[in-house]
């Protein structure tokens, strides 16, 4: 493929997807219902071919889903549709909606004794995250609480301040009693939630921060894979820290070869194979199966992987124009590992 096929392919990719939420499964009797939530990273898309790690997470519980009890829900990331959507998808508007409405979904089917799995890409994850603080800060509303006006203000005295005695009456009046969620597993959080092009990505924002970096406390089992030779400071990560009150948490980032679109799958059609993407991808399923989720049999020979594969690099398409980049500091947490292929 030619440069200037690269970069004119990449830009058109941006007018071919649209924004998708994807639901599959359903409830098959009265015993606990597992709910998967992923959400994708910005112009992720379910195109075959053009899946991320995340997308073929939800393609594979999709299948696992059918006949059992467990409810799957995917939603993709902040699309560019036409021009009109120009400084929505550059500054990274949509995401409080976002992560509003999954809330909203999650409250009008949980039931106590359910089981909760999270997975997110990129910007997804950095939503995901929220979403999981915001269960853990304020609760999660009851099936008969769940009204557009409730998830508004719950979302609000999140963003503001949940340790209010105005928060804490909230929740004792509408949410469930403290509830746990199974897993949370992540691949390369950044910071920026809008579109990642040179120039452009200075004008991405974050619509709130997050309260803290350490994982909400409600989580079980975090997960995070990270891009050991990303340089570029348009992806610059958000880690964990390690949460002290979080008695009993697993909280495991592994550094992994490769670049931010490895890390993730988000390969625009190149690298076919996807083996060191598939490392990623096996990794984090491996850990959520460990944890509870049920997943096809023999899932893992669908999906070759090889740590030592080809990376699909930095400087593709509209990549070699972003010329500031930094190293990553890794190992700045006692959760943080690099795999034995960076160390190989």
């Amino acid at each position: 493929m030619s440069e200037r096929k690269g970069i004119f392919g990449n830009l058109g990719l941006l007018f071919k997807f649209r924004q998708k939420v994807r639901t599959s499964g359903g409830v098959h009797g009265r015993g606990p219902i597992t709910h998967v939530i992923i959400m994708d990273g910005t112009l992720s898309s379910l195109e075959p071919g053009f899946e991320t790690n995340a997308g073929l997470t939800y393609r594979l519980c999709s299948e696992a889903a059918q006949g059992a009890n467990m409810l799957v829900r995917y939603e993709a990331g902040i699309q560019w549709r036409n021009w009109r959507d120009t400084m929505g998808v550059i500054e990274g508007r949509g995401i409080n909606q976002q992560i509003r409405r999954v809330y909203g979904a999650l409250a009008s089917r949980y039931r106590p004794g359910d089981r909760i799995f999270l997975f997110g890409y990129s910007r997804g994850a950095y939503a995901v995250r929220s979403l999981s603080g915001l269960i853990d800060m304020l609760g999660l509303l009851r099936a008969d609480q769940a009204t557009e006006r409730n998830i508004r203000t719950a979302y609000r005295h999140y963003q503001t301040a949940p340790h209010t005695r105005a928060a804490q009456e909230f929740t004792k009046a509408h949410c469930h009693e403290p509830i746990e969620i199974a897993f949370l597993g992540v691949w390369d959080t950044v910071a920026a939630v809008g579109l990642h092009m040179p120039i452009v990505w200075r004008y991405s924002s974050v619509f709130h921060e997050f309260h803290t970096h350490m994982p909400a406390r409600c989580v079980k089992n975090v997960y995070h894979a990270l891009a050991y030779h990303e340089r570029r400071r348009a992806y610059a990560p958000v880690l964990f820290e390690t949460n002290p009150e979080a008695k009993g948490q697993v909280l495991r980032q592994m550094w992994f070869r490769g670049s931010h679109g490895d890390i993730g799958g988000q390969l625009s059609g190149n690298n076919p194979e996807r083996r060191l993407s598939n490392t990623t991808l096996v990794w984090m399923l491996d850990k959520a199966e460990a944890a509870g989720l049920e997943l096809p049999k023999g899932w893992r020979m669908r999906y070759l992987a090889d740590p030592h594969g080809p990376s699909v690099g930095m400087n593709r398409g509209w990549g070699k124009f972003f010329w500031l980049r930094q190293k990553r500091a890794a190992k700045q947490d006692p959760s943080e590992v690099l795999h034995p292929s960076i160390r190989s």
